[in-house]
């Protein structure tokens, strides 16, 4: 059997975090998807790099210090699977959206730091990511930073933001 080098699958998650991200194309197949980008902004739903793109760019405009911290990673055939502790701080709104690319939900910065273990899973083609999905602990990142149990204070403020989520989204984009 054909085996797999996981390389390529840590660095694609190492630049999502904090690296240049034109490397994207050096490890992200052309037309690669992300099963995850579902619940996130539109541009995130492509293929490819640029989609990918817009993923580590929507993370990073919620999280500073963004980092995976790589525990396990196993090669079988065509599939990669990495276990890991994302970790990082709360600095900007996390916001989340439904099937229709709308804002459904906006957490106000808490400044909170989160630990959370994940799983993530990579289908390789040519040595390049073709398509990612992943397990993770939503609960426990919602609770470390607050989100859970929800204060009425922090339910205005999540309506706030959701509001103020809705209005930029609207905005025609800056070029």
């Amino acid at each position: 059997m054909h085996t797999i080098d996981t390389d390529s699958c840590i660095r694609s998650m190492t630049v999502m975090a904090s690296g240049d991200l034109a490397e994207l194309a050096r490890c992200v197949h052309p037309q690669a998807t992300n099963r995850e980008a579902k619940d996130e902004p539109p541009a995130c739903r492509g293929r490819g790099p640029a989609a990918f793109e817009a993923t580590a760019h929507w993370l990073r405009a919620a999280f500073a210090d963004l980092r995976f911290d790589i525990h396990d990673a196993v090669a079988d055939g065509e599939l990669v699977v990495v276990h890991c502790t994302m970790s990082g701080r709360q600095v900007g709104p996390f916001v989340s959206y439904d099937e229709r690319g709308q804002v459904a939900q906006a957490f106000p910065p808490t400044g909170r730091p989160f630990a959370i273990t994940q799983t993530h899973w990579f289908r390789m083609k040519d040595g390049l990511v073709v398509e990612h999905w992943a397990n993770r602990d939503d609960l426990g990142l919602a609770a470390q930073l607050g989100w859970v149990p929800p204060t009425p204070a922090f339910l205005w403020r999540m309506a706030r933001a959701r509001r103020q989520a809705r209005r930029e989204a609207t905005k025609p984009p800056v070029s």
